[in-house]
C-alpha cells in the first residue's frame, strides 16, 4: 500500500452502561447524524428487552444476541480463470462484531412492529435465544462456507 493506514477513532463509551461496543452499535442504528434520538431509541428497547426476558441484566441479554448473531466466516467472490467462485474467508474480530451489529439493525427495521424500538427488542431477544432473521443469516452464511471450503486454497 501506498498510503499509510488511518488513525483508529476513538469512540467513548456510552453514558448508562459504560460499554464502548453499545456506542458502535448506536453509531449504526442512527440515522440522518441524530445520535440522541438514536441512544433514546436503544435505551428505550433495552427497557423493554428487560421488561420482557424477566433478567437482571438486560445488557447480557444484548451481549448474547450480538454474539449469536457475529458471523465467523463470510464468502468473498474471486475471479480465477474466467470463472467466479465463492471463497470461504475467516472473519477478523472487528469485522465480525460490525456485521453483527449490521445485520441485528437490518432486521429489526425489516420487523413489523409499532416502534423501532419495539423491533430493535424483539429482534435482541430472539437473537439471544438463538432465532431471529440475524441468527439465520449467520446460519446460512456458515453454510455458504462449508460448503464452498473446497476453494479455500484460492484464499484471497
Amino acid at each position: 500500500m501506498r498510503k499509510r493506514k488511518p488513525k483508529v477513532r476513538v469512540v467513548h463509551p456510552d453514558p448508562r452502561y459504560n460499554d464502548v461496543m453499545i456506542t458502535q452499535f448506536v453509531n449504526n442504528l442512527m440515522m440522518s447524524g441524530k445520535k440522541s434520538t438514536a441512544f433514546a431509541l436503544f435505551y428505550e428497547a433495552m427497557d423493554i428487552v428487560k421488561e420482557k426476558s424477566g433478567e437482571e441484566d438486560e445488557h447480557a441479554v444484548w451481549k448474547k444476541a450480538l454474539n449469536n448473531a457475529m458471523p465467523q466466516f463470510e464468502v468473498r467472490s474471486k475471479r480465477v480463470g474466467g470463472s467466479t467462485f465463492q471463497i470461504p474467508v475467516e472473519l477478523k474480530g472487528k469485522r465480525k462484531m460490525s456485521v453483527g451489529m449490521k445485520w441485528l439493525i437490518r432486521f429489526a427495521r425489516a420487523r413489523s412492529g409499532k416502534g423501532m424500538a419495539e423491533k430493535l427488542s424483539a429482534e435482541i431477544l430472539a437473537a439471544s435465544k438463538g432465532e431471529g432473521a440475524a441468527v439465520k443469516r449467520k446460519e446460512d452464511t456458515h453454510k455458504m462456507a462449508e460448503s464452498n471450503r473446497a476453494f479455500a486454497h484460492y484464499r484471497v
